[in-house]
């Protein structure tokens, strides 16, 4: 991810700003304010703002004035305890607004979760930057044959590198049509002077879904942690889940408690149905249970036989 002088600039100025508030802090979070985190070839993630921290999810359980006499460590069991039991509202009290620039492709999988403020850079205002989306060749995979919507082997030789060409000679060609079409450079000056170029609301159709846009996303961190537990899950599609993981990283920052607890009791954790529960508790008192006899599906059984390390059973 290669920023201009001028958004460089413009990130320094806002690293210099400085506001004396009764409002609390977290300093970690302080030290990467307005910093861009690059994900992909030409995308990033940065907080720009936000409200509370670990204290004010405590504040809120207990409905109390302040911190009063609890300890650290206490606290900290507390947001365990509301985790675990899927509390929410508490955590609804803190907030954090991020700046992304992402792929548009991306950005219509994350728009599906409808919890938070949205504002994205408008085409139809301005002129979308050159750059887009090309994988890693780590990345390039062919359609999974088990999973409709997932990835299997990766693209090897000439048919990984053939594939590459498509990709760039399509996006380049799209985008100098699109110039084409607005007649205009990207310091807002006419190509043709005589010519007059076709509206930017429809010129921009012509772009394709690995395009890059950008937007501020405003959530609160209940559902932030909803986001995360399933855009960072490893079944989560790569290209959304390197952003997912940035923003883990910023949450550690931000709420270190609740950090801890989410990944001990989300990400890390997994859930059992009743019938897998049951299955468990035979498998516990020595019983040999298999599939058939389980009441379980052959892919609830093979879930269930992955999440107990014990292959497909």
């Amino acid at each position: 991810m290669a920023l201009t002088e001028q958004q460089l600039a413009d990130i320094a100025a806002q690293r210099e700003q400085r506001a004396t508030t009764r409002r609390v802090t977290v300093p970690a979070l302080e030290e990467i304010l307005f910093t861009p985190t690059p994900v992909l070839d030409h995308g990033f993630v940065r907080v720009i703002d936000y409200m509370g921290d670990d204290g004010a999810i405590v504040q809120a359980a207990r409905v109390s004035y302040g911190r009063g006499t609890k300890r650290t460590l206490e606290d900290a069991g507390l947001i365990r305890y509301l985790i675990r039991h899927r509390h929410s509202t508490p955590f609804e009290m803190c907030e954090i607004k991020f700046h992304v620039k992402l792929p548009i492709f991306v950005a219509r999988q994350w728009i599906r979760h409808r919890t938070a403020n949205v504002n994205e850079y408008s085409a139809r205002y301005s002129v979308l930057d050159r750059e887009f989306y090309i994988p890693a060749a780590d990345q390039l995979a062919a359609q999974s044959t088990a999973n409709h919507q997932g990835r299997g082997d990766v693209l090897q030789g000439e048919e990984a590198a053939h594939v590459l060409d498509l990709l760039r000679e399509d996006s380049a060609r799209n985008y100098d049509h699109y110039a084409e079409m607005l007649n205009e450079n990207a310091d807002g000056t006419a190509i043709d002077p005589g010519r007059q170029g076709l509206a930017r609301e429809l010129a921009r159709m012509n772009l394709s879904l690995n395009y890059y846009t950008q937007w501020y996303w405003k959530t609160d961190l209940h559902n932030l942690l909803h986001f995360l537990s399933l855009r960072a899950d490893s079944h989560a599609q790569y290209e959304i889940r390197v952003y997912a993981e940035a923003m883990i990283a910023m949450l550690k920052a931000w709420v270190p408690a609740t950090y801890q607890a989410f990944v001990d009791y989300r990400l890390g954790a997994a859930t059992l149905s009743a019938q897998m529960l049951e299955t468990v508790k035979r498998m516990l008192a020595g019983d040999a249970v298999e599939q058939a006899a389980s009441g379980l599906s052959k892919r609830e059984w093979a879930e269930l036989m992955a999440v107990l390390g014990r292959g497909e059973g």
